[in-house]
């Protein structure tokens, strides 16, 4: 179990010990994974709205497109699109947040692109702004700007 202490700074900044005693300012989530039935509509859809190209991988029963990932101690976390047993698309449950420059923006690249708004941009206050959107296999999938 973990045991969290304030460092003083706001979102992020807080300093986890973990069981192994090991400390980390950076967050502690380090990959997501986002199910789909149809992985090449689901990669056209996040390379168009996102404007990255994703990386095709195979791994036992799993078929996967990987977000872009940048050097391993980089801050931040990654994922992939999955597609195998165990993974269904959904619109409950846990909410993915992708940081943008422009929450618009994006959100006209996700009805472009065959996706939906659920909730458009709204303030979070001094954290910025964020909005839901459903993409084109029907997860809910959230973004955030500070701006």
């Amino acid at each position: 179990m973990a045991t969290m202490k304030s460092t003083g700074a706001t979102m992020g900044g807080t300093q986890m010990t973990g069981t192994q005693g090991q400390q980390t300012t950076n967050n502690r989530v380090n990959w997501f994974e986002i199910p789909c039935n149809n992985l090449d509509r689901a990669t056209n859809f996040y390379q168009n709205v996102f404007n990255v190209k994703l990386q095709m991988q195979e791994m036992q029963n799993l078929k996967m497109a990987w977000f872009p990932m940048g050097e391993m101690n980089t801050p931040g976390a990654t994922g992939t699109l999955c597609k195998g047993d165990g993974y269904t698309p959904t619109n409950n449950g846990t909410l993915v947040y992708f940081s943008v420059n422009s929450i618009e923006q994006t959100l006209n690249q996700v009805t472009k692109n065959g996706g939906k708004v659920v909730r458009p941009k709204y303030s979070i206050g001094e954290y910025g702004n964020v909005a839901v959107f459903e993409d084109c296999e029907g997860n809910r999938v959230a973004l955030h700007c500070m701006q």
